[in-house]
């Protein structure tokens, strides 16, 4: 992708972070494919720590546990935050919040469970646009930890 689109994708290219932009329709479009199973794909939630707003990246079919990133990241509790408060801390709008080129870093915690990934996606910064990115460069890039913060959803 020539030039800058995003915040997002201009942070992975100065930082030289191999990438590559995936544009779709729905979520369930990305896996329909074969090419790309439904827990690689990761969403980016902005969550509320006591004083501070901190990421929290999951993946698409599972929960956040709120007592689980609050414990990752040594708060005494996690609410999901106001969406209008997210939008003005990471310059995107909800449902195309990306955990880089966010207008201040916020602390920043992933699922573990990408660990298990060579490449995950997660928001590139447009609603229906991903980018597909390795979890060490997604780690490096965002200064994020990792922890077991998902419960699954499925019955």
């Amino acid at each position: 992708m020539a030039g800058a689109a995003t915040p997002a994708l201009a942070e992975l290219a100065k930082a030289g972070v191999p990438h590559e932009v995936l544009r779709f329709e729905a979520v369930g479009d990305l896996s329909a494919s074969g090419d790309i199973a439904p827990d690689q794909v990761f969403k980016t939630l902005i969550v509320a720590l006591p004083g501070e707003l901190a990421v929290a990246i999951v993946p698409v079919p599972s929960r956040l546990s709120l007592k689980a990133v609050a414990a990752a990241l040594g708060a005494t509790k996690a609410s999901m935050a106001e969406p209008d408060a997210a939008e003005r801390a990471t310059g995107y709008v909800v449902g195309g919040i990306s955990p880089f080129g966010q207008r201040r870093r916020l602390r920043t915690v992933l699922d573990s469970s990408a660990l298990n990934w060579d490449r995950v996606l997660c928001s590139a910064g447009r609603r229906g646009w991903d980018v597909g990115v390795s979890p060490h460069d997604l780690i490096l890039v965002t200064g994020a930890i990792t922890a077991d913060i998902a419960r699954t959803t499925r019955a």
